[in-house]
């Protein structure tokens, strides 16, 4: 008989101050381990994988190894998933319910934690682990409250909140959420708002503290020893337009402490979204300032002077579809003598960042035009368009994955609306008391509605995908739609253009090279 094989799990939600690198498990890791590898040797499970994440929160969807995990157990690469307890796999009820009461019987996986007695096998043990599921959902709230609120009062007094100091400040020693000054950094804050009052523009200030070799923020600190990862490519490492337009309007330059310009989504996510201004927390001569307020009433000055709104008041055609072929980078548009043109920014930034791409708007509608119309010609002359214009191909799978999440949560509906009458039971019987079953029953209710709206979202979902796939097997009308056409319009650029790579004009051939990515 084939060994069952399992894949341990484990993870650690804060950094353990005893891990000597980065690339080194904590001590907690590797207790976890420890400790589920015996588990798993006495049950007589072959291992099949460890999966570890390290300072990952229980509520952090993106772990890199959870997913991994999840990807090898739709594969049914192995027959158990053990961890310590149900909290460290996860904390949201709703994960709880999509996987390990929904996804993984499907997949033919055993859930198994050790020390919370959480079992997928024993089928009396359900309603423990929906309540563990409901006290770590419970948690989490309540945790994210408590330190959300603990945050916004000191943002309101005025104390710095986060990793690290804007550039041209560090924190103070001395003084938990006080910055100082720190000159090195400073001088060059202070050299860019003279450049600008003195008329240089945001890109030449870029170039100029480029070419003397001043890196910019992200690799100032990364030089000095805080904790960031490496530069991916040289343009990571040096000054750009936008770099400097925000360091010119930032009044903690000026001595006020300006926080909260971002707010989480929820304790769920990591996501942010930007905030209105007047939620933002601004606390005015909380530190020293390095720009004096002359300078920087000039300065702000000059930048409502110089802002130069569209005239029109429209998005570009290619506006976000045009890349670099070099460096990749989303080139920028720009007018001369009426004209429209694209470019690309980093070219400008430094001599070595790019060799620069170059086209002008009318040259780039131009060249789509006509190769749309050798497409068309191409495939609608002969009857095996289906056969030579790949579109997408994954809608089927998403459709067959869309329709199992929809029956999933179907199922837990159901089952929610059993637990609830079992849970009524369960008080008459003297099992629960009055005020739990309140609490319970109430709980249930509310994950019953959120599945209910979840069944409807998936829903408009797959109706949406369905359209798509009707739209996919209409292939020669979408095509006939855009044949012989004289100009573009940013609708057909959307619907029929992924991006399109720009190179540099050969000087002696005089070919620019063009690379059209489309949707179909």
């Amino acid at each position: 008989m084939n060994k069952l094989k399992v894949a341990i799990y484990c993870r650690l939600s804060e950094e353990d101050r005893n891990k000597e690198s980065e690339d080194d498990d904590s001590n907690s890791i590797q207790n976890q381990k420890s400790m589920l590898n015996k588990y798993a040797l006495e049950q007589g499970w072959e291992i099949f994988k460890v999966y570890s994440d390290d300072d990952y929160t229980g509520s952090d969807r993106r772990r890199p190894e959870f997913n991994n995990l999840l990807h090898d157990a739709k594969a049914q690469k192995f027959n158990i998933v053990l961890c310590k307890t149900q909290s460290r796999f996860t904390r949201e009820l709703e994960l709880v319910e999509k996987y390990i009461h929904g996804l993984f019987p499907i997949w033919g996986i055993r859930f198994v934690s050790v020390v919370d007695n959480a079992d997928t096998a024993n089928k009396g043990n359900k309603k423990s682990r929906q309540i563990n599921g409901l006290v770590n959902e419970w948690y989490l709230e309540d945790m994210s409250e408590n330190i959300k609120s603990v945050l916004i009062d000191r943002r309101k007094n005025g104390f710095h909140i986060g990793a690290f100091a804007l550039y041209g400040y560090k924190k103070d020693p001395d003084m938990k959420g006080h910055l100082i000054i720190d000159e090195e950094a400073a001088k060059v804050v202070r050299e860019v708002f003279t450049l600008f009052s003195n008329g240089y523009g945001k890109t030449a200030i870029a170039r100029i503290l480029n070419e003397r070799g001043i890196p910019n923020p992200t690799e100032y600190k990364r030089l000095h020893g805080l904790r960031f990862k490496a530069p991916k490519t040289r343009n990571s490492t040096l000054w750009s337009y936008y770099a400097i337009a925000d360091m010119l309007i930032n009044e903690i330059y000026i001595g006020n402490m300006v926080q909260g310009k971002y707010g989480s989504v929820s304790y769920k996510t990591k996501q942010n979204k930007p905030r209105p201004k007047s939620q933002w927390y601004i606390v005015e001569g909380t530190h020293e300032a390095i720009i004096d307020r002359e300078l920087w009433d000039r300065v702000q000055l000059l930048i409502v002077q110089k802002a130069k709104p569209f005239t029109i008041g429209q998005i570009g055609l290619f506006a976000r579809k045009t890349r670099c072929m070099y460096c990749g980078y989303i080139m920028r548009s720009s007018k001369n003598r009426g004209k429209h043109y694209l470019r690309c920014s980093s070219r400008f930034k430094s001599k070595e960042a790019c060799i620069g791409s170059f086209v002008s708007v009318d040259k780039l509608e131009q060249v789509v035009i006509e190769e749309l119309n050798r497409l068309s010609k191409e495939y609608l002359d002969n009857s095996e368009l289906e056969k030579n214009v790949v579109f997408n191909n994954d809608f089927k799978e998403k459709q067959d994955y869309l329709k199992e999440e929809i029956a999933t949560y179907q199922r837990k509906i159901m089952e929610y609306t059993k637990g609830i009458r079992e849970l009524y039971l369960d008080k008459v019987k003297g099992i629960l008391s009055q005020q739990d079953y309140l609490d319970l029953s109430n709980d249930f209710s509310v994950q019953k509605r959120r599945l209910e709206k979840l069944v409807e979202d998936k829903q408009k979902q797959l109706d949406t995908l369905k359209k798509k796939m009707m739209t996919q097997d209409n292939r020669k009308k979408l095509i006939e739609q855009y044949t012989n056409l004289e100009h573009l319009d940013r609708f057909t650029v959307e619907k029929l253009i992924d991006y399109i790579d720009i190179g540099k004009r050969n000087t002696e051939t005089k070919e620019l090279p063009i690379e059209i990515h489309w949707n179909f």
